[in-house]
């Protein structure tokens, strides 16, 4: 049984990958865009797997390959949430999914794919991953956008695979998040300011209601989002082929980012040291300064699932990745 993961080399890909490596499923295929960036570390530690640049995925000269595939993780997408190239997310996030979908379904293979809790945009309908209301939602973004049109295709589709979810992932950190530049988790930036001897810089809230460095986000742990996925892969093995739909992925516990670098400090042993500057004026009418997953959903389908608290996911990103000379993920 060959699983294929696109955005494989990526960051949750890639745990995702050598989760699965290390647990004796070790035919991937794993669909990505190498260039010349480090991703291909991410890569490292896990055997022998097969590439397909992500432009070349359905070419002919793969048919054969592809016909092994029994599961699909999508997980490729550019998930920069200052990307302003609309038309690019149309085709790298809207385009290429539908015909990755559709794929899956004329195949009749499973697939779990990446959306984002970047569709609900300020929040203001609530964080409640209720099918029916999904198309009230209005992100703030592009990204958001490109991740809300393929819900709403997925939703409309007369013709499914017998399983399927979507993933409304929230803030995630951890490790092989370090090729993502401005989109590292607030985690690493901070790791990297205590180490050079610098306060950590935290934005000035600009909302009244909420002090400064006390905006809130729901933070959940690499590690735990590895394994949902795999524990949902699982439910389909056991015939739960009936729970496909869209699911939000978070904790359920809104943190605030004050929490997140204070836990980094923690971590590091090092004294609390937090400045606040202005929120760049690019972003300000598009930052979320409260995001919670409503969790019961997935809690039915999967009710022993337990996740990590904050304090134990950054304390184990830092000690056990940040601080090594080898900072990246294997399983």
């Amino acid at each position: 049984m060959a699983i294929l993961i696109t955005g494989g080399a990526g960051f949750i890909g890639s745990v995702l990958a050598h989760e699965l490596s290390s647990s004796g499923r070790n035919h991937l295929i794993i669909v990505d865009r190498l260039h010349s960036t480090d991703k291909w570390r991410n890569l490292r530690g896990m055997g022998a797997i097969d590439y397909i640049h992500a432009d070349e995925l359905f070419d002919k000269a793969h048919e054969r390959l592809l016909s092994s595939v029994k599961f699909i993780f999508h997980m490729g997408a550019c998930s920069s949430t200052t990307e302003m190239d609309v038309d690019y997310l149309m085709r790298n996030n809207v385009d290429y999914s539908k015909r990755l979908f559709s794929w899956a379904t004329q195949r009749n293979v499973p697939i779990i794919y990446a959306s984002s809790a970047a569709t609900y945009g300020d929040g203001e309908l609530g964080y409640d991953d209720n099918q029916s209301a999904l198309g009230n939602l209005l992100p703030l973004n592009p990204y958001g956008f490109s991740k809300q049109l393929f819900d709403q295709w997925v939703l409309s589709q007369k013709r499914y695979p017998t399983f399927w979810i979507g993933l409304k992932f929230f803030n995630v950190y951890g490790p092989n998040e370090y090729h993502k530049g401005s989109m590292r988790s607030m985690v690493h930036k901070a790791f990297e300011q205590i180490q050079s001897g610098q306060e950590v810089r935290l934005f000035r809230s600009h909302k009244e209601g909420f002090a400064d460095g006390e905006q809130l986000r729901d933070f959940i742990y690499v590690k735990d989002v590895v394994r949902a996925m795999v524990e949902l892969m699982t439910q389909k093995r056991r015939g739960k082929s009936n729970h496909s739909g869209i699911y939000n992925l978070g904790t359920g516990k809104a943190r605030s980012f004050n929490d997140l670098v204070r836990s980094t400090f923690s971590a590091m042993d090092k004294k609390v040291k937090i400045t606040y500057i202005d929120m760049p004026e690019e972003i300000k009418n598009q930052y979320q300064y409260f995001t919670q997953a409503e969790m019961q959903k997935f809690h039915r389908l999967l009710p022993k699932f337990k996740f990590s608290t904050l304090e134990a996911g950054v304390t184990d990103y830092v000690r056990n990745y940040l601080s090594r000379p080898n900072p990246h993920y294997i399983a």
